[in-house]
């Protein structure tokens, strides 16, 4: 039977708690003095308990992370469909920014903290069916946050993108043309001035580009501080994912989802 549920195990790594439960049971152990059962339980349920509900609260957050991502993703849309977006809009945007952050922050605290015990037991050269588990579900949940990361982060970029796009093309309105080498120059330069030099602010159309490109200008920023925020906990993360697919082999590779460690920041 024992082997049977192991096969279950390793064909579906993330729905473990009913293998737990009908693998541990209570040990029962005879007096030898007395002819009464004496029941003696191995209290190693109620470690596994607490285990599993560590794991379905961080599988909560990453899916509350992926949740936020797609809101993300609709505001982007929003307030590039406005010249001028309103400021309840790019509000709620930094909201969802804020709050993924400190979700992505918590999941990779506990992640980090299910590392260490694991690390702790292999260091004592222990080896059983609890720790075997425990290290698949951490492999299952590191990739998974990494891949949700990882489409925040491609968001992001897109975004951004998007965002440098409506910035030259409002500089072409101008009558000034730039290539996208010299367009990162200037936005590399932090300095709002330097797109309005050598424009010659006669008309209210030169005026109304000049300023959608100061609003595009103004998110690029916020974006690109928030990429800088999240890199290092991303490629902390990117990395331990990466030596847990080296240490499973070549077999066990996939080419589905995003790849760890690609993350793209502003040159």
């Amino acid at each position: 039977m024992l082997g049977s549920l192991w096969s279950q195990v390793q064909q579906d790594p993330v729905g473990l708690p009913e293998f737990c439960s009908r693998v541990h049971t209570p040990v029962q152990a005879k007096d030898s003095d007395d002819d009464d059962d004496v029941t003696v339980t191995v209290d190693r349920d109620g470690f596994m308990d607490e285990f599993f509900e560590q794991v379905e609260e961080i599988r909560g957050f990453i899916d509350k992370i992926s949740e936020n991502v797609e809101e993300v993703k609709r505001k982007h849309s929003a307030i590039l469909a406005s010249p001028n977006p309103d400021e309840k809009t790019k509000e709620e945007l930094e909201e969802l920014m804020s709050d993924i952050k400190k979700t992505a922050n918590k999941v990779r605290s506990k992640l980090k903290s299910i590392e260490q015990s694991i690390e702790q037991e292999e260091g004592l050269n222990r080896s059983s069916a609890d720790l075997r588990i425990r290290k698949t579900q951490h492999s299952t949940l590191s990739r998974k946050f990494v891949e949700v990361m990882s489409e925040y982060n491609a968001t992001q970029s897109d975004y951004r993108e998007r965002c440098k796009g409506r910035i030259q093309r409002q500089l072409e309105i101008t009558g000034r043309t730039t290539t996208s080498e010299e367009l990162e120059d200037m936005l590399e330069s932090g300095n709002p001035a330097i797109f309005a030099s050598g424009i010659i602010m006669d008309s209210s159309i030169s005026k109304q580009a000049l300023s959608e490109i100061e609003t595009r200008h103004s998110e690029i920023i916020k974006l690109e501080n928030s990429i800088r925020e999240l890199h290092d906990m991303f490629m902390d993360m990117a990395m331990l994912v990466e030596s847990q697919v080296r240490a499973s082999g070549p077999t066990q590779r996939t080419d589905s989802g995003p790849g760890p460690g690609r993350l793209t920041l502003p040159r």
